[in-house]
């Protein structure tokens, strides 16, 4: 999870404040309280820590693209070092998995300075080196980013909870530029990569990688990356199929923001 130097941060684009009741940030100790999330795994970093990452397909895994370089010398890291954990819970994962494959959006830059601007481009499509075949570990659907003020949820593993996913079953989409999400979801070191969800009436699909936190006149936000545009384009340099109609990125990298 980076933390953008954006302190002040004013929206550009001024959506209404949200009346819904925003839920608390509730730990995931035990199988009960974890059943059915568990396509949500910890992305094992080597030594150098770790981000948050979700299974969208038997053998596939977003999760957001700075957290495939060393923050240090801005490198990649060698995927070999890289290993999915399933559901990891209290030291246990229900599946561990190495890397085959990783790819970030083309548009994407990594630097050792933040820039908002990337944001829109910070995600990431990982391919496993066997699928997980697990009936408990149902990879979740993905589906188009939801407009401002819908109700999402997040499930993240961070610095103060590293060994057990914690749910937000109700946070808000507080704005949204190209495919910048501005959400009120609670996120902090080591969320980066977390899916954000839309709960629809057949269950969670992933909308949504969290890719940085923030601040907006002194309130804490999260800033997520839209994933119906990127998808195609990840699958495309996995050789997973041609990306088809895409639309066009903006090339201010989505929402506009100004300090003040």
């Amino acid at each position: 999870m980076r933390t953008l130097p954006l302190l002040g941060l004013i929206l550009a684009l001024q959506a209404a404040p949200s009346t819904a009741q925003q839920s608390p940030l509730v730990a995931m100790q035990t199988g009960d309280d974890s059943r059915g999330w568990q396509a949500v795994g910890r992305l094992q970093l080597g030594d150098r820590g770790f981000c948050t990452a979700t299974l969208i397909a038997e053998d596939l895994v977003l999760t957001a693209a700075h957290c495939l370089f060393d923050k240090e010398t801005g490198a990649r890291l060698p995927i070999e070092t890289i290993e999915f954990r399933a559901g990891w819970r209290n030291g246990r994962a229900e599946a561990y998995r190495n890397l085959r494959a990783a790819v970030v959006h083309p548009d994407y830059v990594y630097s050792g300075a933040e820039d908002l601007e990337r944001v829109g481009y910070d995600v990431a499509l990982l391919q496993l080196d066997r699928p997980v075949k697990l009936p408990q570990v149902q990879p979740f659907p993905t589906g188009p980013e939801p407009d401002a003020n819908t109700d999402v949820g997040v499930v993240s593993y961070a610095q103060d909870r590293s060994e057990a996913p914690s749910l937000e079953r109700s946070c808000q989409v507080l704005d949204r530029g190209g495919d910048i999400l501005v959400l009120s979801c609670d996120v902090d070191f080591g969320a980066s990569g977390s899916p954000v969800f839309e709960m629809g009436p057949e269950g969670p699909r992933v909308v949504s990688v969290i890719s940085a936190k923030a601040e907006s006149q002194g309130r804490k936000i999260a800033l997520g990356v839209g994933i119906e545009t990127a998808l195609p384009l990840l699958k495309a340099e996995l050789g997973l199929g041609k990306p088809g109609k895409v639309r066009l990125l903006s090339g201010t990298g989505g929402a506009k923001f100004v300090k003040p």
